[in-house]
């Protein structure tokens, strides 16, 4: 995917608004400027922190709106949440007017009509142009933006300064570089896994398939399989043991590095606050994923939630300006501060990054080029029936060639897209 400048996002929305249409309620909505307003927004491990945000918002937008009341309810992000999406959009008087929804998820939830198109709204919002061309796509089905991307997560490479300088080693510049080191460390600190990957890990693995050409629905071109080696070459005994490491999910690895099991972790900037509440706390820098190339950065997954409306939401005008409230530069700036959240305004991020250093490597794997999952219901059931992670595991544990679990990965992708 070509990454446009984030200047282009204003063209961009410009675009989308010529072709959307009216912003006036849908026959099964409504437009009431009182009541109650109903937010649903997902859980969190520790939600408390997001809750004192979001409380700070409804306050604001009450004393905006007298006669509304925000009632947010706190929903899960297990696999159930399609079910619980898919009921409130069959059935209005249970449905919030504003979600919280996973980018992932886009696909599914607009093929089943469920929320409102915001190409307009967005488009004529005074901070709307400062919404990333290459970020508003994860939000955008046939032309149509069914939501506000509220905040994204990137992954780069995190590594202990204290272990590599110990062993005299440097931040890894290219994938070679960071496959010698990791055993490197291994062999010298056996106790330590060089880098901490995971067989059920597939944002930490998708880099590596797509800096090698590679992509989702063409697992089995040789690009591909050059990448999914390069991933699974770190499975190893000299590196993280198959029998340890080919269950890991992305969290268990934020773990192992937190905890100063692993030197080095494909970590997401959400990771932070875990790995400073860690042994490796103090101990540990960033820089981007390198590619397999010198001074090229490894495409990071752009993953992320949007903040969408209901497309029967009875008070839709209201929904529009809090989302737009809670969406918005101010509150963005406060999810970052509160959760770790990286904004998707390029105006919020470029007045964090000036206070804070450690957002660097990710603003500059941003800048260098994100990717995103394909923008199709089939997309759930490629992750649902755990297509790549049973792809990474059966080559790690020597159950399949390279050659073989890629074609067998390719031809259930090729079966969730209907295509023979």
């Amino acid at each position: 995917m070509k990454i446009l400048n984030w200047a282009a996002a204003g063209v961009a929305l410009l675009a989308l608004a010529a072709c959307a249409p009216s912003t006036a309620p849908s026959a099964s909505g409504g437009d009431d400027k009182s009541g109650t307003l109903r937010v649903w927004l997902f859980d969190e491990p520790n939600r408390a922190p997001k809750e004192k945000i979001v409380g700070e918002a409804i306050k604001e937008f009450g004393a905006a709106n007298a006669d509304v009341k925000v009632e947010v309810t706190y929903i899960p992000t297990t696999p159930a949440r399609h079910e619980k999406f898919k009921g409130a959009f069959n059935d209005p008087a249970s449905a919030p007017d504003v979600a919280e929804y996973g980018n992932t998820d886009l696909a599914e939830y607009a093929a089943a009509g469920g929320f409102a198109d915001l190409s307009a709204d967005l488009q004529s919002w005074t901070e709307g142009k400062d919404v990333g061309a290459d970020l508003l796509k994860s939000a955008t089905v046939d032309g149509k933006v069914y939501g506000l991307p509220w905040y994204i997560g990137i992954r780069a490479l995190y590594y202990r300064t204290d272990v590599f300088e110990e062993l005299g080693l440097k931040p890894p510049t290219t994938i070679g570089n960071l496959t010698s080191a990791a055993r490197e460390i291994r062999k010298k600190k056996p106790e330590l896994y060089g880098i901490a990957v995971g067989g059920e890990y597939t944002f930490g693995a998708l880099p590596f398939v797509w800096d090698a050409g590679g992509d989702i629905e063409s697992l089995d071109s040789p690009e591909a399989r050059k990448g999914v080696q390069a991933y699974t070459d770190l499975l190893s005994d000299d590196n993280c043991p198959p029998q340890a490491c080919a269950s890991l999910t992305g969290g268990k690895t934020v773990e192992l590095f937190a905890s100063g099991k692993a030197a080095m972790g494909i970590l997401g900037n959400f990771s932070r606050s875990a790995v400073d509440a860690g042994a490796a706390a103090g101990k540990y820098a960033v820089v981007p994923l390198p590619g397999a190339k010198e001074g090229t950065i490894a495409p990071a997954f752009s993953g992320g939630n949007n903040l969408g409306v209901m497309k029967n939401s009875k008070h839709r005008s209201l929904a529009v300006k809090f989302l737009q409230l809670l969406g918005g530069k101010a509150y963005q700036t406060k999810m970052y501060e509160a959760m770790g959240n990286l904004p998707t305004l390029t105006s919020a991020r470029d007045e964090l990054a000036a206070k804070d250093s450690f957002l660097k490597p990710f603003l500059d794997t941003v800048a260098a080029g994100t990717r995103f999952v394909p923008i199709d219901p089939a997309w759930v059931k490629i992750d649902n029936q755990k297509v790549i992670p049973t792809m990474l595991q059966k080559i790690a544990t020597k159950q399949a060639t390279v050659e073989q679990a890629t074609d067998e990965a390719a031809a259930a992708v090729k079966a969730a897209f209907g295509r023979s």
